[in-house]
C-alpha cells in the first residue's frame, strides 16, 4: 500500500514531465539549502537564478509555473527573500500584471477582426521577404505607440487562428468542426510535410514580430514598462523621450529591419520558410468560405471590433489610463455590442493570460531574491566607478547583459535608481544623468532580445499556447534571436559611443 502510494505521488509530481526532468528539479530543491547554509547566500542566489532559467528553457517539457514556483517558495522559506519583498515587486509591477490580465483578454474579443485583416495581408503579400519586413516594421510602429505585450498578444492570436484553420483541414475536418490543434494524430500523411513547413513559416513571422516589438518599444515612453519609469525619473515628456532615444533607437531600427531582410533573403538561422501552395490554397479557400457565409450580424461584429481596436489605439497612444484599465474597457465595449454576455464565454478569454500572469508573479519572487541578495551589486558598483564615455558605453553593456539573465524592467529600475541617487548627491551632472538614462533604457530594451526571459513579450510568446503548436522552444527561440541580438546590440553600442 505504501509503495503504491509513493509511486502515485511520484507519477503525480509535475505530471507528464520526463523522469529526468523531475529528478533534476528534486536535485535543485535538495542542493539549494546546502549551498545557502554552507557556501553562502550570494552563490546560492546565482544558482537559483540559473535553475529558474532552466525551467524556462524546458518550458515545453513542463510549464515553468510549477517548478519555478517550487524554487521561489523554497527561497522564501530559506530566507533568501521575504513575502514582503515579493509583494513589493508585485506591487511595483502591478501595471504589467493588469496589462496581462485584461489587455490579452481584450485582444481575444477582437479575434475575428484581426484574423480577417491579417488573412487579407497574408494572402495579398506573396513575397515572404516583404511579408517578414512588414510584420517586423508594423510591430515596431505599433509597439512604439501601444506597448510590446499588447502587440505580441495580437500576433499570437492571429498565428493561432491561421494554424487552427490549416491543422483542422489537414486533419480532414471542416472549418466549423471542433478540433484539437495540438494533436497531430489525425493529420493526413499528404499534409504532414506542409504542416511542418507551415510551422517554420509561422515561427519566422512570430520572431520577426517579437523583435519588432523590441525595436519600437525602445523608442517611446509607452513602449515598455521601464520606459515610463525612466521618463518619470528624468522628467521627460513623450516627444522629449523620443528625441533623447533617437540617436540610438533609429540606427538600431534600421539595423533590425536590414537584418530581417537579409535573414529571409539568404535563409540564414532557420529563416526563409515559405508558405507552400497547399497551405495558401487552404487559407484562400477558408477566406472565401468565411466571406460567402458571413451574415449581416457577423459583419456588424467586425465593425464593432474594428471600432474597439481604433478606440484601443487612441486610448493607448494618448495614455488615457493605465494599460490594464484600457484593456478592461475594451472587454466591456467589445462584448457589450457583439452579444458575448455569458460568463463562461467571457471567462474563456482569460485562459491564455492567467497562467503567464501567475508565472510572472513567481518571476518577481526570483527578482526579489536578486534584490535582497544584491546579486547585481558587483557589476553595478564597477560600472558606476567608471568615468566619461566609457561609463556610458559600459552602462549599455551591463544593462544588456543583466537583462538577458533576469528581466529588463527590474534591471532598469535598479540602475535608474542608482543614477538618480548619484545626481541628487552631486556625484554626476544633469547632462551625465541624461546620457546614462538613455544608455539604461536602450541597454535594457535592445540586447535583452537574446533570451526569452529578457523581455516580458518574449517570455509571453514562449509560454503561450502557440509555442508548442509551432515547435518554438527556448533553445530555438535563442537561435532565431541570435542574429538580431548581434546586429542590434552592436549597432546600439556603436551609436552610444559615436552618436550619443
Amino acid at each position: 500500500m505504501n509503495e503504491s502510494l509513493f509511486k502515485a505521488l511520484a507519477e503525480n509530481f509535475l505530471g507528464h514531465s520526463p523522469d529526468w526532468y523531475k529528478l533534476t528539479i528534486i536535485g535543485f530543491l535538495l542542493v539549494n539549502p546546502i549551498l545557502f547554509f554552507w557556501v553562502g547566500s550570494w552563490v546560492a542566489g546565482w544558482v537559483l537564478v540559473a535553475e529558474f532559467i532552466f525551467t524556462l528553457a524546458m518550458a515545453l517539457k513542463c510549464y515553468p509555473l510549477q517548478p519555478g514556483g517550487l524554487l521561489a517558495i523554497q527561497a522564501v522559506i530559506m530566507g533568501m527573500t521575504t513575502p514582503e519583498a515579493v509583494y513589493h515587486e508585485v506591487e511595483h509591477n502591478l501595471p504589467v500584471i493588469m496589462l496581462l490580465m485584461f489587455m490579452v483578454a481584450g485582444i481575444f474579443f477582437l479575434k475575428e477582426m484581426l484574423l480577417f485583416t491579417f488573412t487579407k495581408i497574408l494572402l495579398g503579400v506573396r513575397s515572404k521577404v516583404l511579408l517578414s519586413v512588414l510584420f517586423c516594421s508594423v510591430s515596431a510602429v505599433l509597439s512604439a505607440f501601444l506597448d510590446a505585450l499588447t502587440v505580441t498578444a495580437v500576433v499570437i492570436t492571429v498565428a493561432e487562428g491561421f494554424y487552427a484553420v490549416y491543422h483542422k483541414v489537414a486533419s480532414g475536418k471542416g472549418y466549423d468542426h471542433s478540433h484539437d490543434a495540438s494533436d497531430d494524430a489525425e493529420v493526413e500523411t499528404l499534409h504532414r510535410e506542409d504542416l511542418e513547413q507551415f510551422r517554420a513559416f509561422l515561427r519566422n513571422l512570430m520572431m520577426h514580430a517579437a523583435v519588432g516589438t523590441a525595436l519600437g518599444g525602445v523608442m517611446t515612453l509607452v513602449g515598455e514598462p521601464q520606459n515610463l519609469l525612466i521618463a518619470k525619473e528624468a522628467g521627460w515628456e513623450f516627444l522629449e523621450f523620443f528625441l533623447q532615444m533617437a540617436p540610438i533607437s533609429l540606427p538600431v531600427f534600421v539595423a533590425g529591419i536590414l537584418t530581417c531582410f537579409l535573414l529571409e533573403s539568404f535563409r540564414w538561422f532557420g529563416y526563409g520558410a515559405d508558405l507552400r501552395p497547399g497551405v495558401r490554397g487552404v487559407l484562400e479557400e477558408y477566406d472565401r468560405f468565411e466571406s460567402e457565409r458571413r451574415t449581416t450580424r457577423q459583419k456588424a461584429v467586425l465593425i464593432v471590433q474594428a471600432t474597439a481596436a481604433l478606440v484601443l489605439v487612441i486610448a493607448l497612444g494618448t495614455h488615457l489610463a493605465e494599460v490594464g484599465i484600457i484593456g478592461l474597457m475594451i472587454i466591456v465595449l467589445a462584448t457589450s455590442f457583439t452579444g458575448v454576455v455569458e460568463e463562461k464565454r467571457i471567462g474563456h478569454a482569460f485562459e491564455e493570460a492567467l497562467p503567464f500572469t501567475s508565472l510572472l508573479v513567481v518571476f518577481f519572487g526570483i527578482v526579489a531574491v536578486i534584490q535582497d541578495q544584491q546579486l547585481f551589486d558587483p557589476v553595478t558598483n564597477w560600472v558606476l566607478a567608471l568615468e566619461g564615455d566609457l561609463r556610458v558605453a559600459m552602462f549599455f553593456v551591463a544593462n544588456g547583459v543583466l537583462s538577458m539573465i533576469s528581466d529588463n524592467v527590474f534591471v532598469a529600475t535598479i540602475y535608474i535608481g542608482e543614477v538618480k541617487d548619484a545626481l541628487v548627491e552631486g556625484v554626476i551632472s544633469r547632462d551625465q544623468f541624461d546620457l546614462l538614462a538613455v544608455a539604461i533604457n536602450t541597454g535594457t530594451n535592445i540586447p535583452s532580445v537574446a533570451t526569452p526571459n529578457g523581455q516580458a513579450a518574449f517570455l509571453f510568446l514562449l509560454t503561450s499556447a502557440l509555442a508548442p503548436l509551432i515547435r518554438l522552444s527556448y533553445g530555438r527561440m535563442v537561435l532565431l534571436a541570435l542574429p538580431y541580438t548581434i546586429t542590434m546590440s552592436a549597432s546600439g553600442l556603436l551609436a552610444v559611443i559615436y552618436l550619443l
